[in-house]
């Protein structure tokens, strides 16, 4: 039984795969959120690749699909590293395996929330910790220790580092002003040297306090696309009008907002096909990848920069944003491509 969805038959991979080659020569670089799904069999995987004894082999696809994925996408975000602190051999297999078809690529990791949460969530996976203050909170050794000493070996080809930092209430920090001293302490003992960028899911955080308190860390604000955040354009204004200035881009286009996760889950599994697509979310990334690639400093293609720095971003798509993680980026991909051609003189 083939798992080809309907959007399948439009789905133009080798124009995905050109145009994310081309972004990524010039610094942007787009992937997906995770890359196990085989309800992308018929659009990104080709499913053959993946039958024993001509069944589809569900232990075959996820051995083997991240290689299949590393030959068609620049990058990809690691969600599995926000449940537990990486596993130095299962990272190295990772690196190896995507390296060995794309020696360009790139991983962006979420850090484990051991350091992120305040107190752990009642949830069966935290076991007997779960309600309790958590201990390691913000703690730069067990972070150093735990997370960066496992990727050491593989620095070059790690984006980015995103600390996402669950809904805070009042039990986690009185006030916001609170939230941004810790914040601030944390991030100034962080080593030199990577791609950090912090997320979080209160609004009300959103001020320039703390996008100057990333700014000053030489640390990038996730932008998101989620249920209880402002939608994507108002995030972008609101950093820009705070005139800080951020050291890379970085996004992550999760839920529409308003739709919960499990909502999501329910209309779109098993992802075979794009289902609800959200023009604003897509014309606010659009208009930004757009305005990265017009920054000086961008990247151009064979690696020159046109300033003193080069710009770089990260997108990661989820799955539950419009059903369909790779044709997001399709779509995404090909707008950005058509509005650069429009804006271009005649010649």
């Amino acid at each position: 039984m083939s798992l080809l969805g309907p959007s399948g038959s439009d789905f133009d991979l080798p124009a995905l795969v050109r145009d994310a080659r081309r972004l990524a020569d010039q610094g942007v670089r787009l992937g997906t959120s995770s890359w196990k799904y085989p309800g992308w069999c018929g659009t990104l995987y080709d499913e053959q690749r993946y039958l024993h004894h001509g069944r589809f082999s569900t232990a075959k696809f996820e051995r083997e699909c991240l290689a299949e994925y590393a030959s068609c996408l620049p990058t990809v975000g690691v969600d599995a590293s926000y449940y537990t602190l990486p596993d130095p051999q299962r990272t190295a297999r990772m690196f190896e395996t995507a390296l060995a078809v794309n020696p360009e690529f790139q991983f962006g990791f979420k850090v484990t929330d051991c350091i992120t949460a305040r107190h752990f969530p009642r949830l069966a996976r935290h076991g007997p910790r779960a309600g309790r203050d958590n201990p390691d909170f913000l703690d730069v050794g067990l972070f150093r220790r735990g997370f960066l000493d496992v990727l050491e070996p593989w620095r070059e080809h790690v984006g980015p580092l995103m600390f996402e930092f669950s809904t805070l209430h009042k039990r986690d920090f009185e006030r916001g002003r609170d939230f941004l001293d810790a914040l601030d302490g944390f991030l100034a003992e962080l080593p030199a040297g990577w791609h950090y960028a912090v997320e979080v899911r209160n609004p009300s955080l959103l001020q320039p306090e703390y996008f100057d308190t990333l700014a000053r860390h030489g640390v990038a604000h996730v932008f998101t696309s989620w249920h209880r955040m402002p939608p994507l354009a108002e995030q972008l204004r609101l950093s820009a009008d705070s005139g800080a200035e951020p050291p890379f881009g970085c996004a992550r286009l999760l839920l529409k907002p308003g739709r919960a996760y499990q909502q999501a889950v329910d209309a779109f599994a098993p992802y075979t096909e794009l289902r609800e697509p959200q023009a604003e979310v897509r014309a606010a990334a659009t208009d930004w990848i757009r305005e990265l690639l017009q920054r000086p400093g961008a990247v151009t293609s064979g690696g020159s920069t046109t300033g003193k720095r080069p710009r770089r971003a990260w997108i990661y798509v989820n799955n539950r944003l419009e059903g369909h993680a790779p044709g997001t980026l399709a779509a995404l991909i090909k707008a950005s491509h058509d509005a650069r051609s429009d804006s271009s003189p005649a010649g």
